[in-house]
């Protein structure tokens, strides 16, 4: 997803405006999420940008969209630029502990 969202609509109230807005950002994510991962890999990661416009969208975690989203609502943009690209990848495994190292 590469899309630019206005912050002004003629029907809607911008608070509920922003609501649309993470709605379809979550409605997007849990179809990405959905689709078929390749083969040898464990969960779909995303890659988002996030920003005024798509020249000065900086990286962000999934986890702090909506964050971005209120605070562009809060500094009064009149739209905001995000990308969400998913990809497939694998969990790190974790180093085993040895117990033995310890004593």
């Amino acid at each position: 997803m590469k899309k630019t969202f206005a912050l002004s609509h003629d029907k809607h109230q911008p608070a509920r405006l922003v609501d649309l807005i993470k709605h379809e950002i979550k409605k997007y994510l849990n179809r990405e999420r959905r689709k078929t991962l390749p083969q040898g890999a464990d969960y779909w990661t995303f890659d988002c940008r996030f920003g005024a416009s798509k020249d000065v969208a900086e990286k962000v975690f999934t986890s702090e969209i909506n964050k971005h989203i209120d605070a562009a609502l809060n500094a009064q943009w009149p739209s905001f630029y995000i990308e969400i690209l998913a990809r497939a990848a694998n969990h790190q495994p974790r180093a085993a502990f040895d117990a033995d190292d310890n004593e």
